[in-house]
């Protein structure tokens, strides 16, 4: 036989499914005895599949409250030549149409943005991809001073892809320029614009600020340059302020409540 033929020989035989042996499937009883033994509600026998040469596996339907589509599986198998067939192993697992909880999320993925409120604290990981390596002590007072100066005393900082998805987040979220009360506000009273906001120090400074009008629904809060709201410091200059279908009433004195001295 040519060597290709052996070899496609071979595989055929690696792959087909053994044969049922008839001993292990036929002991349906020594199955059902060693599932009832491994826990509660066995119910009725659903199937047998032979899992190797001499090795069955029987299924049983599992009863129990809450276990909606679980099988109890029993293993049987049995030595060349022998009569009687053995319990190899008992589990209960889940069929195609089993009940099952959800798939488990590890808490660092399961946090969303503004979670960690009040009295919480979240701690940050070393391998965080948003931040990198900032500054390393200097035994020197002279450059330690100068470090202090120019912001240098932090352990880490963030890095160009942490900036650029802070920058996205935040262009995009209720303080960019896609935002209702923006959309809302005259086309050219931008926050970059006015006399209220601050912008922010490092390349961050380009396109984001912090808002410093207190009768400002942003106040205190990190703007886009090209977000936008009504109480742009210039705003007279973009729509008319006037008082519009008031008319100014003339003065009244009151003298009842006047005392002559």
């Amino acid at each position: 036989m040519p060597e290709s033929s052996t070899a496609t020989a071979a595989a055929k035989t690696r792959t087909r499914k053994p044969r049922l042996d008839r001993v292990c499937a036929e002991a349906v009883e020594l199955a059902r005895a060693a599932a009832e033994e491994a826990g509660d509600g066995v119910g009725e026998h659903l199937s047998v599949e032979a899992e190797a040469e001499r090795v069955v596996t029987h299924y049983f339907d599992c009863e129990l409250s809450g276990y909606r589509g679980w099988r109890w599986a029993v293993v049987l198998s049995r030595a060349p030549r022998a009569r009687t067939a053995t319990v190899s192993e008992t589990a209960l697992l889940p069929g195609p149409d089993a009940l099952r909880p959800p798939a488990w999320v590890p808490w660092s993925d399961r946090l969303e943005a503004g979670e960690v409120g009040t009295g919480e604290v979240l701690p940050t990981g070393e391998d965080d991809d948003r931040l990198m390596p900032a500054y390393c002590y200097s035994e020197d007072d002279g450059v330690e001073d100068i470090a202090y100066e120019l912001g240098l005393g932090r352990k880490r900082v963030m890095n160009r892809e942490g900036r650029t998805e802070t920058a996205r987040r935040w262009y995009e979220g209720d303080r960019g320029p896609n935002a209702p009360i923006s959309e809302a506000a005259p086309l050219s009273a931008r926050c970059g614009t006015c006399g209220f906001y601050l912008p922010l120090a490092g390349s961050m400074r380009v396109a984001f600020g912090a808002c410093a009008n207190l009768y400002s629904s942003e106040d205190a809060k990190v703007v886009s340059a090209d977000h936008g709201c009504g109480a742009h410091s210039e705003i007279g200059e973009f729509v008319d302020t006037t008082p519009q279908g008031v008319v100014q009433s003339e003065t009244i004195y009151d003298d009842e409540g006047s005392e002559e001295l």
